[in-house]
């Protein structure tokens, strides 16, 4: 169990190193880059949640992957519907390539477990990929949206998944 969270906090690390990288520093991701990342975590968390329906019998970890689900299409049908009323466009960069990427590894090692094997490090992987995205969201996209309805609907999303990443610890202590 230690050996899987730590694969995945591994893979969180990696990946904010891209965030906070000297580049980024420098200017910082635009809005646009913004949405795309935000985008981007929020369908590779519903992929996670499709492979938690596809190889879990839990129903706890079932409920939480259709919870993932359903709260994550709803965030990003929001901030589509926003982009459309602004007629913006989201950027595709650096960061959500490597998110994707990262995710596309973390899949193929979950989709080779089963059983509570498989729940305990699908439990992890959300835990800690929940804790990553909401202290990026918190600390640095919020901080550097320019764009008052897009920080506002990052605010509202970041409260929806702080909920997520409270139920995936009490879904990683149950599984212990």
């Amino acid at each position: 169990m230690r050996r899987i969270l730590a694969k995945s906090l591994a893979a969180v690390a990696m990946i904010s190193v891209v965030v906070a990288s000297p580049a980024a520093a420098d200017e910082g991701p635009s809005d646009m880059e913004i949405a795309h990342i935000a985008y981007t975590a929020g369908n590779l968390d519903i992929r996670y949640a499709h492979l938690a329906l596809a190889i879990s019998e839990n129903p706890e970890v079932r409920q939480f992957a259709e919870l993932m689900i359903r709260d994550h299409n709803a965030v990003n049908e929001q901030a589509l519907a926003l982009l459309s009323r602004l007629g913006a466009t989201p950027v595709d960069n650096a960061t959500s390539r490597q998110l994707a990427d990262a995710a596309r590894d973390k899949r193929e090692e979950l989709a080779s477990l089963d059983g509570a094997e498989f729940d305990r490090a699908y439990a992890a992987n959300e835990l800690g990929y929940h804790q990553f995205v909401n202290t990026t969201v918190e600390t640095a996209f919020i901080p550097a949206v320019d764009n008052d309805e897009f920080r506002s609907l990052l605010g509202a999303a970041l409260q929806v998944f702080k909920v997520h990443e409270q139920h995936a610890e009490q879904m990683v202590e149950a599984l212990q």
